[in-house]
């Protein structure tokens, strides 16, 4: 891949559901994914290939059930589902600007989204498309972290950008220590070492040997999306 005009050529986007549900308290805040989809929709003309990897946590989270009893690949296949709910809204509010885009699912459900196929999603890319690819990566117990991760490999992705609500990584957790350091930049080892939090283990190390370049920045900044998908030097970048 390398470098575009643009920043980078080809992106994969971690979207988390928790990111769309903006001040409430469950589902979709429909300012916030029109916001989200503007600035993808900037990026995208800009030139920048974008894949979307997007969570459930806004709908359902397996994990949480499971804790409470449910059996938790019951819970993880709900939870797959939801992220086709969430993808299905992006893509509605991509189109809603006259970007295509297309939901492919690791589960199949024919009748609102493609399999995913991963000639086809590159296809895809190559031909303009936003990509958003459902239902982590079709198997209980690995998290859309990691869907995310495997996903950036398999489509030769150049970075693979973790959108949240903090602006970075810190040495300890900002919102109880005012005195956390944020990290310009840390290594996959140091994440693991000291459990940072950034990811799951599984997620940073695919990273990690596949030389995937992994940013994370504040979504809910305005316009910190467009810059982390131009190459800016926004949030935190985790790298060898």
């Amino acid at each position: 891949m390398g470098d575009s005009a643009a920043g980078y050529q080809r992106v994969l986007l971690k979207l988390s559901g928790e990111a769309l549900m903006g001040d409430l308290d469950y589902g979709i805040e429909p300012a916030v994914i029109q916001r989200i989809a503007a600035e993808i929709a900037t990026a995208r003309k800009a030139g920048v290939e974008v894949a979307i990897v997007i969570g459930g946590g806004n709908i359902f989270r397996g994990a949480g059930l499971a804790r409470a009893g449910m059996d938790r690949v019951t819970g993880d296949y709900m939870g797959m589902l939801a992220t086709v709910m969430n993808a299905l809204a992006i893509q509605d509010a991509l189109e809603s600007l006259d970007v295509y885009a297309r939901v492919m699912s690791a589960l199949q459900i024919h009748e609102v989204c493609e399999d995913y196929i991963r000639r086809r999603a590159v296809r895809h890319l190559e031909k303009g498309r936003v990509v958003i690819l459902a239902a982590g990566t079709g198997n209980p117990f690995f998290t859309t972290d990691t869907a995310a991760s495997l996903r950036a490999i398999e489509i030769g992705a150049d970075v693979l950008l973790k959108a949240t609500k903090v602006d970075g990584v810190y040495d300890s957790d900002p919102q109880t220590n005012p005195d956390a350091k944020r990290y310009e930049t840390v290594s996959y080892d140091q994440v693991i070492a000291d459990k940072l939090g950034v990811m799951d283990a599984t997620a940073i190390v695919m990273c990690r040997d596949n030389d995937v370049p992994l940013r994370i920045f504040d979504l809910t900044r305005a316009n910190a999306l467009v810059q982390a998908m131009s190459g800016d030097n926004v949030g935190t970048l985790v790298t060898a």
